[in-house]
């Protein structure tokens, strides 16, 4: 595929394939039809014969050239699987394209100091696990990483002091920059207002700029309620001190966090499963225990 790519890629080559999916040809018709040297051309056609776009024939004193299309059709459809990829719903791109559009509209209302301040988002999750397993992964360093970040992001240095004034780190990068070459993607700071264990969590997160000054501050509530199926999540966010250019990043609220609780979702899930699965097993020993003592 790549020899492919590469002949079809110069404009003088992609003329001549042109030419010849009307029909096969004579090296002198195709320099002429070109409008090229026929040396110039015999070497294009070389190229194109050798990553099988064309065949050629001697016939007589001339060589003929045609066009052959198994590669052109492999290629096609490479490009069609790529295509579907990228269009698929609800998709990275699509996700991608959602985001563009609410950014181009923060920074039209983005005109002055405060534009956003009092701007308010919920969300809600029905979660897997008791309250306190949910405490756990809003609250350890550890679990938090799992999950407190966008699909395309990773964690890369967390700090979360789960007590009244305790202190928020959070950075990260892009989910693929696994060696932490590329700049990093950004970076939080804030400070949490109130921990009452496996019922309330309330802090405040200021995303930083580049220059290292304040986006916004947001004030996040997340209320926890047990049910009989786990835990009820109700999270409440609130936008303050918000300056010109943190429309980036407001842009992103809505769409950013609810990918991270669809993560935290999963996270419990699968610890949930696993809970119960070492609980069955556990059980199953203490039969087969009890059973040999007899």
């Amino acid at each position: 595929m790549d020899a492919l790519l590469s002949a079809l890629a110069d404009p003088a080559r992609w003329r001549l394939v042109s030419l010849l999916a009307e029909r096969p040809r004579s090296v002198g018709v195709l320099a002429q039809l070109a409008e090229a040297r026929q040396p110039q051309t015999t070497k294009h056609l070389q190229v194109l014969e050798r990553a099988g776009v064309v065949t050629s024939e001697r016939t007589g004193q001339r060589r003929i050239y045609a066009l052959r299309s198994a590669g052109l059709r492999d290629l096609a459809a490479a490009l069609n699987r790529l295509a579907d990829t990228a269009d698929q719903e609800g998709g990275p791109r699509a996700t991608y394209e959602r985001y563009g559009a609410g950014l181009h509209a923060e920074r039209l209302a983005a005109r002055e100091q405060g534009w956003a301040d009092g701007r308010t988002f919920r969300f809600r999750r029905s979660l897997a696990g008791h309250p306190d397993l949910v405490w756990s992964h809003l609250t350890e360093a550890d679990l938090l990483a799992r999950w407190w970040t966008p699909d395309d992001l990773r964690v890369c240095e967390l700090v979360f002091d789960a007590r009244p004034g305790g202190r928020i780190v959070q950075e990260y990068r892009d989910a693929e920059d696994a060696d932490g070459s590329d700049l990093v993607a950004g970076r939080a700071e804030g400070v949490v207002d109130d921990a009452r264990p496996g019922e309330h969590l309330a802090y405040r997160l200021s995303p930083l700029l580049p220059d290292g000054g304040l986006a916004f501050t947001a004030h996040v509530d997340l209320g926890l309620t047990p049910t009989g199926t786990g835990t009820d999540l109700d999270v409440h966010w609130r936008i303050t001190d918000s300056t010109v250019d943190s429309a980036d990043f407001v842009a992103g609220i809505e769409i950013g966090f609810g990918q991270s609780l669809d993560k935290l979702e999963a996270a419990l899930a699968g610890d949930s499963h696993d809970s119960r699965t070492a609980e069955g097993t556990h059980t199953r020993n203490d039969g087969i225990d009890s059973r040999s003592t007899k």
